[in-house]
């Protein structure tokens, strides 16, 4: 049975192992590397994928590197299944705009799962064995504005639905 409690519970347990994530992430933006981990997001080919790599293993941030992405693979499984279980509450309990954004939220959910799952797992892969890879490192690039747009959709989408269920639960009192 999916319920709310659920939903939730994974969901906002998403959101904050992603507040964590953002934490673990921050030593990573030296002057070599200033955009930290989206920069390694980003690197289109192993040459740049390495000189990032290089650069935090110099800084004595190779082991956090794995540590913050080991943490990002953690957030994008809760997170997805939360934002999953979400959408089928409202996809099953509910009738019209609910029931439509339900279907939406679990769209965008499993997108974005695929879509950032991929990504870092091939980025700490290539960190987990300190080399670059040209195909992996162009893959991962290019999962980043599916991964941005999905996330975005499927946070907004079960936000809006929790406001409108609310106002539809005002209503009926």
């Amino acid at each position: 049975m999916i319920n709310k409690r659920a939903f939730l519970t994974w969901w906002l347990g998403g959101l904050a192992i992603f507040a964590v994530s953002l934490v673990l992430h921050a030593p990573l933006a030296i002057e070599a590397v200033p955009g930290g981990i989206l920069d390694h997001q980003a690197a289109p080919d192993a040459a740049s994928v390495v000189a990032i790599q290089n650069a935090w293993d110099a800084e004595g941030l190779a082991t956090r590197a794995r540590i913050a992405m080991a943490s990002d693979l953690l957030f994008i499984i809760v997170y997805s299944i939360g934002a999953i279980i979400g959408g089928r509450y409202y996809r099953n309990l509910f009738e019209g705009a609910l029931h439509v954004i339900g279907w939406c939220a679990i769209a965008a959910g499993a997108v974005f799962f695929l879509t950032d799952f991929i990504e870092t797992l091939l980025q700490f892969y290539q960190m987990m064995r300190f080399e670059g890879s040209d195909t992996l490192a162009w893959i991962a690039s290019n999962m980043g504005p599916a991964k941005v747009v999905s996330f975005l959709a499927s946070a907004g989408l079960l936000v809006v639905a929790l406001i409108w269920e609310q106002v539809l639960q005002g209503q009926s009192k």
